[in-house]
Protein backbone atom coordinates (compact mmCIF):
# COMPACT_ATOMS: atom_id res chain seq x y z
CA UNK A 1 0.00 0.00 0.00
CA UNK A 2 1.23 3.48 -0.64
CA UNK A 3 0.65 4.86 2.60
CA UNK A 4 3.26 2.78 4.08
CA UNK A 5 5.98 5.16 2.97
CA UNK A 6 7.87 6.06 6.17
CA UNK A 7 6.14 9.02 7.92
CA UNK A 8 9.24 11.07 7.61
CA UNK A 9 8.70 11.67 3.97
CA UNK A 10 5.75 13.43 3.18
CA UNK A 11 6.40 14.69 0.51
CA UNK A 12 7.36 12.23 -1.14
CA UNK A 13 4.25 10.22 0.16
CA UNK A 14 1.57 13.00 -1.41
CA UNK A 15 3.92 12.71 -4.67
CA UNK A 16 2.91 8.99 -5.16
CA UNK A 17 -0.68 8.95 -3.90
CA UNK A 18 -0.85 11.61 -6.74
CA UNK A 19 0.68 9.90 -9.36
CA UNK A 20 -1.01 7.11 -9.02
CA UNK A 21 -4.10 8.24 -8.87
CA UNK A 22 -3.36 10.70 -11.60
CA UNK A 23 -2.10 7.15 -13.90
CA UNK A 24 -5.92 5.92 -13.19
CA UNK A 25 -7.45 9.07 -14.25
CA UNK A 26 -5.36 8.55 -17.59
CA UNK A 27 -7.18 5.64 -18.51
CA UNK A 28 -9.63 7.35 -19.90
CA UNK A 29 -13.52 7.02 -17.97
CA UNK A 30 -14.93 8.91 -15.17
CA UNK A 31 -14.53 7.41 -11.67
CA UNK A 32 -15.26 7.98 -8.31
CA UNK A 33 -13.53 7.95 -4.74
CA UNK A 34 -14.53 4.26 -4.40
CA UNK A 35 -12.98 3.24 -7.49
CA UNK A 36 -9.77 4.58 -6.63
CA UNK A 37 -9.79 2.87 -3.15
CA UNK A 38 -10.47 -0.34 -4.64
CA UNK A 39 -7.68 0.25 -7.71
CA UNK A 40 -4.65 1.76 -5.31
CA UNK A 41 -5.72 0.70 -1.41
CA UNK A 42 -5.31 4.07 -0.70
CA UNK A 43 -8.34 5.42 2.23
CA UNK A 44 -10.51 7.33 1.39
CA UNK A 45 -9.30 10.73 3.20
CA UNK A 46 -6.01 10.44 0.91
CA UNK A 47 -7.97 9.94 -2.33
CA UNK A 48 -10.56 13.00 -1.66
CA UNK A 49 -7.06 15.21 -0.81
CA UNK A 50 -5.33 13.79 -3.72
CA UNK A 51 -8.39 14.59 -5.95
CA UNK A 52 -9.04 17.97 -5.00
CA UNK A 53 -5.08 18.72 -5.35
CA UNK A 54 -5.32 17.16 -9.05
CA UNK A 55 -8.15 19.90 -9.25
CA UNK A 56 -6.46 22.53 -8.18
CA UNK A 57 -3.33 21.94 -9.80
CA UNK A 58 -5.53 21.69 -13.51
CA UNK A 59 -5.37 17.66 -14.19
CA UNK A 60 -8.77 17.07 -12.89
CA UNK A 61 -12.11 17.99 -13.31
CA UNK A 62 -14.77 17.62 -10.77
CA UNK A 63 -18.17 15.96 -12.85
CA UNK A 64 -22.05 16.10 -11.69
CA UNK A 65 -22.08 13.44 -8.76
CA UNK A 66 -22.91 10.05 -9.37
CA UNK A 67 -26.61 10.55 -8.20
CA UNK A 68 -27.23 13.26 -10.69
CA UNK A 69 -26.00 10.99 -13.06
CA UNK A 70 -28.16 8.07 -12.41
CA UNK A 71 -25.63 6.04 -11.23
CA UNK A 72 -26.02 6.18 -7.56
CA UNK A 73 -29.30 6.13 -5.60
CA UNK A 74 -28.77 5.82 -1.80
CA UNK A 75 -26.87 7.59 0.90
CA UNK A 76 -24.40 10.72 0.11
CA UNK A 77 -23.88 11.03 -3.55
CA UNK A 78 -20.21 10.22 -4.74
CA UNK A 79 -17.96 12.80 -6.34
CA UNK A 80 -16.72 11.88 -9.66
CA UNK A 81 -13.82 13.23 -11.30
CA UNK A 82 -11.60 12.55 -14.79
CA UNK A 83 -9.19 13.70 -16.32
CA UNK A 84 -9.15 17.41 -17.99
CA UNK A 85 -8.38 16.40 -22.00
CA UNK A 86 -7.88 20.41 -22.20
CA UNK A 87 -5.45 20.56 -19.64
CA UNK A 88 -2.40 21.01 -21.56
CA UNK A 89 -2.01 20.00 -25.54
CA UNK A 90 0.54 18.08 -27.58
CA UNK A 91 2.08 17.98 -30.83
CA UNK A 92 3.43 14.94 -33.03
CA UNK A 93 5.80 15.83 -36.53
CA UNK A 94 6.91 13.96 -39.52
CA UNK A 95 9.91 15.57 -39.97
CA UNK A 96 10.12 13.61 -43.37
CA UNK A 97 12.45 13.74 -46.37
CA UNK A 98 9.80 15.36 -48.52
CA UNK A 99 7.04 16.59 -46.75
CA UNK A 100 7.09 17.83 -42.48
CA UNK A 101 3.65 17.24 -40.81
CA UNK A 102 2.63 18.32 -37.88
CA UNK A 103 -0.71 17.34 -35.25
CA UNK A 104 -2.05 19.02 -32.72
CA UNK A 105 -3.68 16.44 -29.90
CA UNK A 106 -5.24 17.03 -26.63
CA UNK A 107 -4.42 14.37 -23.87
CA UNK A 108 -6.69 12.23 -25.48
CA UNK A 109 -5.04 12.04 -28.53
CA UNK A 110 -8.05 14.48 -30.09
CA UNK A 111 -7.00 15.96 -32.92
CA UNK A 112 -7.40 19.42 -32.61
CA UNK A 113 -5.54 20.91 -35.53
CA UNK A 114 -3.07 19.76 -38.80
CA UNK A 115 -0.59 21.39 -40.95
CA UNK A 116 1.62 20.31 -43.63
CA UNK A 117 4.47 21.41 -45.71
CA UNK A 118 6.91 19.99 -48.93
CA UNK A 119 10.36 20.48 -48.75
CA UNK A 120 13.32 19.85 -51.18
CA UNK A 121 15.38 16.78 -50.93
CA UNK A 122 18.04 18.90 -50.97
CA UNK A 123 17.21 21.30 -48.33
CA UNK A 124 20.03 21.94 -45.66
CA UNK A 125 19.68 21.14 -41.80
CA UNK A 126 19.13 24.81 -41.44
CA UNK A 127 16.20 24.52 -43.91
CA UNK A 128 14.80 21.38 -42.12
CA UNK A 129 15.00 23.23 -38.89
CA UNK A 130 12.98 26.45 -40.21
CA UNK A 131 10.76 24.17 -41.65
CA UNK A 132 9.63 21.76 -38.81
CA UNK A 133 9.10 25.06 -37.06
CA UNK A 134 7.17 26.88 -39.10
CA UNK A 135 4.71 23.71 -39.53
CA UNK A 136 4.40 23.35 -35.24
CA UNK A 137 3.45 26.89 -35.70
CA UNK A 138 1.14 26.43 -38.11
CA UNK A 139 -0.60 23.43 -36.69
CA UNK A 140 -1.15 25.31 -33.38
CA UNK A 141 -2.60 28.16 -34.84
CA UNK A 142 -5.08 25.67 -36.72
CA UNK A 143 -6.13 24.29 -33.55
CA UNK A 144 -6.54 27.06 -31.79
CA UNK A 145 -4.01 26.66 -28.78
CA UNK A 146 -1.86 28.99 -27.37
CA UNK A 147 1.65 28.38 -27.71
CA UNK A 148 2.01 28.21 -23.93
CA UNK A 149 -0.21 25.59 -24.32
CA UNK A 150 2.03 22.78 -25.31
CA UNK A 151 3.13 20.68 -22.83
CA UNK A 152 5.28 18.05 -24.99
CA UNK A 153 6.55 18.13 -28.91
CA UNK A 154 7.91 14.56 -30.34
CA UNK A 155 9.49 14.76 -33.78
CA UNK A 156 9.79 11.90 -35.98
CA UNK A 157 13.17 11.35 -37.82
CA UNK A 158 13.77 9.03 -40.33
CA UNK A 159 16.94 7.73 -38.60
CA UNK A 160 18.21 6.08 -35.41
CA UNK A 161 18.00 7.95 -32.16
CA UNK A 162 19.18 7.45 -28.65
CA UNK A 163 17.48 8.36 -25.52
CA UNK A 164 18.52 11.74 -25.81
CA UNK A 165 17.03 12.03 -29.18
CA UNK A 166 20.31 12.36 -31.18
CA UNK A 167 20.97 10.17 -33.97
CA UNK A 168 24.89 8.79 -35.29
CA UNK A 169 27.11 10.62 -36.97
CA UNK A 170 28.49 7.93 -39.08
CA UNK A 171 25.78 8.39 -41.59
CA UNK A 172 25.30 11.99 -43.63
CA UNK A 173 21.94 11.40 -44.16
CA UNK A 174 21.26 10.55 -40.57
CA UNK A 175 22.27 13.84 -39.17
CA UNK A 176 21.09 15.63 -42.00
CA UNK A 177 17.48 13.80 -40.96
CA UNK A 178 17.63 14.98 -37.48
CA UNK A 179 19.84 18.22 -37.05
CA UNK A 180 19.29 18.62 -33.47
CA UNK A 181 15.52 18.75 -33.36
CA UNK A 182 15.78 18.40 -29.43
CA UNK A 183 18.05 21.37 -29.38
CA UNK A 184 16.23 23.23 -31.85
CA UNK A 185 12.60 22.87 -29.80
CA UNK A 186 14.47 22.52 -26.00
CA UNK A 187 12.25 25.24 -23.68
CA UNK A 188 11.59 24.95 -20.24
CA UNK A 189 8.03 24.83 -20.36
CA UNK A 190 7.33 21.86 -22.08
CA UNK A 191 9.30 18.62 -22.79
CA UNK A 192 10.73 17.23 -26.28
CA UNK A 193 11.30 14.14 -27.73
CA UNK A 194 12.97 13.30 -30.68
CA UNK A 195 12.19 9.87 -32.22
CA UNK A 196 12.80 7.12 -35.07
CA UNK A 197 10.22 7.25 -37.31
CA UNK A 198 9.03 3.66 -38.02
CA UNK A 199 8.92 3.38 -34.32
CA UNK A 200 6.44 5.98 -33.88
CA UNK A 201 4.65 4.16 -36.86
CA UNK A 202 4.23 1.07 -35.09
CA UNK A 203 3.56 3.30 -31.64
CA UNK A 204 0.63 4.30 -33.60
CA UNK A 205 -0.78 0.96 -34.74
CA UNK A 206 -1.01 -0.16 -31.42
CA UNK A 207 -2.51 2.83 -29.96
CA UNK A 208 -4.94 4.01 -32.96
CA UNK A 209 -8.29 2.21 -32.90
CA UNK A 210 -8.00 1.48 -36.42
CA UNK A 211 -4.13 0.35 -35.79
CA UNK A 212 -3.21 -3.28 -37.31
CA UNK A 213 -1.08 -3.52 -34.13
CA UNK A 214 -4.05 -3.16 -31.71
CA UNK A 215 -4.18 -6.36 -29.22
CA UNK A 216 -1.18 -7.96 -31.15
CA UNK A 217 1.85 -9.10 -29.24
CA UNK A 218 4.38 -9.03 -31.56
CA UNK A 219 4.89 -7.20 -35.10
CA UNK A 220 6.77 -5.19 -37.09
CA UNK A 221 5.73 -2.01 -39.11
CA UNK A 222 7.69 -1.18 -42.06
CA UNK A 223 7.37 2.11 -43.31
CA UNK A 224 8.13 1.51 -47.21
CA UNK A 225 8.68 4.76 -49.07
CA UNK A 226 12.02 6.40 -50.07
CA UNK A 227 13.53 3.68 -47.63
CA UNK A 228 12.72 0.49 -45.25
CA UNK A 229 12.94 1.79 -41.90
CA UNK A 230 11.06 -0.55 -39.21
CA UNK A 231 9.57 -0.68 -35.59
CA UNK A 232 9.71 -3.64 -33.83
CA UNK A 233 7.35 -4.57 -31.12
CA UNK A 234 8.02 -7.90 -29.24
CA UNK A 235 6.18 -9.71 -26.45
CA UNK A 236 4.79 -6.13 -26.05
CA UNK A 237 7.64 -3.77 -25.97
CA UNK A 238 9.23 -1.67 -28.33
CA UNK A 239 12.32 -2.26 -29.36
CA UNK A 240 15.12 0.24 -29.71
CA UNK A 241 18.55 -0.97 -29.45
CA UNK A 242 22.39 0.79 -27.43
CA UNK A 243 22.00 3.37 -30.48
CA UNK A 244 18.59 2.90 -31.61
CA UNK A 245 18.93 1.22 -34.57
CA UNK A 246 16.63 -1.70 -33.86
CA UNK A 247 14.66 -1.77 -37.12
CA UNK A 248 17.15 -0.23 -39.20
CA UNK A 249 16.82 -2.67 -42.13
CA UNK A 250 20.14 -2.79 -43.85
CA UNK A 251 20.60 -5.93 -42.67
CA UNK A 252 18.52 -6.47 -46.05
CA UNK A 253 21.86 -5.78 -48.52
CA UNK A 254 23.05 -9.20 -47.12
CA UNK A 255 19.83 -11.41 -47.83
CA UNK A 256 19.84 -12.73 -51.71
CA UNK A 257 16.80 -11.64 -53.75
CA UNK A 258 16.63 -8.36 -51.99
CA UNK A 259 19.63 -6.64 -51.42
CA UNK A 260 18.67 -3.74 -49.94
CA UNK A 261 16.39 -1.20 -48.08
CA UNK A 262 15.07 0.76 -50.84
CA UNK A 263 11.49 1.21 -50.09
CA UNK A 264 8.66 1.21 -52.97
CA UNK A 265 8.89 4.52 -54.40
CA UNK A 266 12.56 4.42 -54.89
CA UNK A 267 12.53 0.54 -56.66
CA UNK A 268 9.73 1.42 -58.73
CA UNK A 269 11.10 4.76 -60.06
CA UNK A 270 14.74 2.72 -60.59
CA UNK A 271 13.18 -0.14 -62.22
CA UNK A 272 11.23 1.94 -64.75
CA UNK A 273 14.44 3.50 -65.76
CA UNK A 274 15.99 0.23 -66.32
CA UNK A 275 12.97 -1.34 -68.44
CA UNK A 276 13.11 1.33 -70.77
CA UNK A 277 17.09 1.69 -71.10
CA UNK A 278 16.67 -2.33 -71.74
CA UNK A 279 13.92 -1.20 -74.75
CA UNK A 280 11.51 -3.67 -73.26
CA UNK A 281 9.00 -1.29 -71.96
CA UNK A 282 5.83 -0.65 -75.00
CA UNK A 283 5.72 2.96 -76.13
CA UNK A 284 1.65 3.13 -74.79
CA UNK A 285 3.02 2.50 -71.08
CA UNK A 286 3.47 4.54 -68.41
CA UNK A 287 6.61 3.40 -67.74
CA UNK A 288 7.76 5.60 -71.06
CA UNK A 289 7.41 9.05 -68.68
CA UNK A 290 10.13 7.46 -66.32
CA UNK A 291 12.65 9.78 -66.77
CA UNK A 292 10.28 13.28 -66.62
CA UNK A 293 10.47 14.82 -62.36
CA UNK A 294 6.35 14.63 -62.24
CA UNK A 295 7.00 10.52 -62.20
CA UNK A 296 5.09 9.18 -59.31
CA UNK A 297 6.00 5.70 -58.26
CA UNK A 298 1.87 5.59 -57.54
CA UNK A 299 1.33 6.18 -61.38
CA UNK A 300 3.06 2.74 -61.84
CA UNK A 301 0.95 1.12 -59.55
CA UNK A 302 -2.16 2.11 -61.03
CA UNK A 303 -1.64 1.36 -64.59
CA UNK A 304 -0.52 -2.04 -63.08
CA UNK A 305 -4.07 -2.32 -62.08
CA UNK A 306 -5.55 -1.26 -66.01
CA UNK A 307 -3.21 -3.95 -67.50
CA UNK A 308 0.03 -2.16 -68.30
CA UNK A 309 2.44 -5.22 -68.85
CA UNK A 310 5.22 -3.58 -67.70
CA UNK A 311 3.83 -2.05 -64.56
CA UNK A 312 2.74 -5.57 -64.07
CA UNK A 313 5.90 -7.26 -64.01
CA UNK A 314 6.94 -4.09 -61.44
CA UNK A 315 4.61 -4.84 -59.52
CA UNK A 316 5.14 -8.68 -59.44
CA UNK A 317 9.01 -8.01 -58.25
CA UNK A 318 7.86 -5.89 -55.76
CA UNK A 319 5.95 -8.73 -54.28
CA UNK A 320 8.05 -11.26 -54.50
CA UNK A 321 10.32 -8.78 -52.50
CA UNK A 322 7.85 -8.33 -49.76
CA UNK A 323 7.38 -11.89 -49.53
CA UNK A 324 10.86 -12.18 -49.63
CA UNK A 325 11.26 -9.31 -46.52
CA UNK A 326 8.44 -11.15 -44.48
CA UNK A 327 9.83 -14.76 -44.35
CA UNK A 328 13.53 -13.73 -42.97
CA UNK A 329 11.82 -11.02 -40.59
CA UNK A 330 9.86 -13.67 -39.47
CA UNK A 331 12.23 -16.55 -38.91
CA UNK A 332 14.37 -14.05 -37.47
CA UNK A 333 11.98 -12.57 -35.12
CA UNK A 334 8.82 -14.85 -35.24
CA UNK A 335 6.05 -11.90 -35.12
CA UNK A 336 2.63 -11.98 -35.43
CA UNK A 337 2.16 -9.55 -38.21
CA UNK A 338 3.98 -7.23 -40.32
CA UNK A 339 2.38 -3.97 -41.17
CA UNK A 340 3.17 -1.62 -44.63
CA UNK A 341 2.30 2.04 -43.71
CA UNK A 342 2.97 5.36 -44.42
CA UNK A 343 1.44 7.11 -47.60
CA UNK A 344 2.35 4.01 -49.89
CA UNK A 345 0.47 1.64 -47.78
CA UNK A 346 -2.92 2.27 -49.85
CA UNK A 347 -1.39 2.33 -53.21
CA UNK A 348 0.55 -1.06 -52.68
CA UNK A 349 -2.80 -2.76 -51.59
CA UNK A 350 -2.40 -5.56 -54.72
CA UNK A 351 1.06 -5.89 -54.59
CA UNK A 352 0.45 -6.85 -50.72
CA UNK A 353 -2.45 -9.40 -52.46
CA UNK A 354 0.48 -10.80 -55.03
CA UNK A 355 2.94 -11.00 -51.75
CA UNK A 356 0.32 -12.59 -49.20
CA UNK A 357 0.61 -15.13 -52.06
CA UNK A 358 4.27 -16.13 -52.73
CA UNK A 359 4.47 -16.19 -48.34
CA UNK A 360 2.02 -19.09 -48.64
CA UNK A 361 4.62 -20.51 -51.21
CA UNK A 362 7.37 -20.47 -48.84
CA UNK A 363 5.11 -22.79 -46.49
CA UNK A 364 6.96 -21.49 -43.84
CA UNK A 365 5.70 -21.66 -40.07
CA UNK A 366 6.85 -18.79 -38.75
CA UNK A 367 5.69 -16.50 -41.41
CA UNK A 368 4.09 -13.23 -40.36
CA UNK A 369 0.58 -12.00 -41.77
CA UNK A 370 1.20 -9.12 -43.94
CA UNK A 371 -1.71 -5.98 -43.76
CA UNK A 372 -1.33 -2.84 -45.10
CA UNK A 373 -1.91 0.06 -42.80
CA UNK A 374 -5.39 1.97 -42.34
CA UNK A 375 -3.38 5.13 -41.09
CA UNK A 376 -2.52 6.47 -44.14
CA UNK A 377 0.15 9.34 -44.81
CA UNK A 378 -0.33 10.68 -41.14
CA UNK A 379 0.54 7.34 -38.99
CA UNK A 380 4.00 8.63 -38.15
CA UNK A 381 3.09 12.37 -36.62
CA UNK A 382 0.10 10.12 -35.45
CA UNK A 383 2.32 8.15 -33.41
CA UNK A 384 4.54 11.24 -32.45
CA UNK A 385 1.24 12.55 -30.80
CA UNK A 386 0.91 9.33 -28.94
CA UNK A 387 4.40 9.42 -28.11
CA UNK A 388 4.07 12.62 -26.37
CA UNK A 389 0.84 12.21 -24.38
CA UNK A 390 3.45 9.67 -22.48
CA UNK A 391 5.89 12.37 -22.33
CA UNK A 392 3.56 14.25 -20.08
CA UNK A 393 1.97 11.21 -18.57
CA UNK A 394 5.11 10.43 -17.08
CA UNK A 395 6.16 13.78 -16.10
CA UNK A 396 2.74 15.08 -15.49
CA UNK A 397 3.67 16.29 -11.68
CA UNK A 398 6.60 18.27 -12.45
CA UNK A 399 4.68 20.31 -15.17
CA UNK A 400 3.21 23.54 -14.52
CA UNK A 401 -0.18 23.77 -15.73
Amino acid sequence: MLESVAANSPTMLRRRNADVVLRFAWTGRAFTASDLMAHTGLTRSTVIGVCDELVDRGWLDELDDARSVGEYSKGRPARRYSLRADAAAVVGVDAGRHRVTATVADLRGNVLGTADRPIADDASGEERRAMVTAVIDDAVAAAGVRGDGVRAICVGVPAPTDAAGASPDADGFWSLSNPDFAGLLADDRRLVVVDNDANLAAIAEGAEPDGHGVGVDSFITLLSGERLGGGIVLDGHLLRGVRGGAGEMRVLDHVDGVGSADGAAVLIREWSREAVAAGSVLRASVLRHAELPEFDARDVLDAADTGDVGAIEITRRLADRFARICVVLGELLDVQRIIIAGAMAEPLESVLDAARVAIDGYDDPTSPELVGSRLGADVVSLGAVHRAITAVRESALDLTL
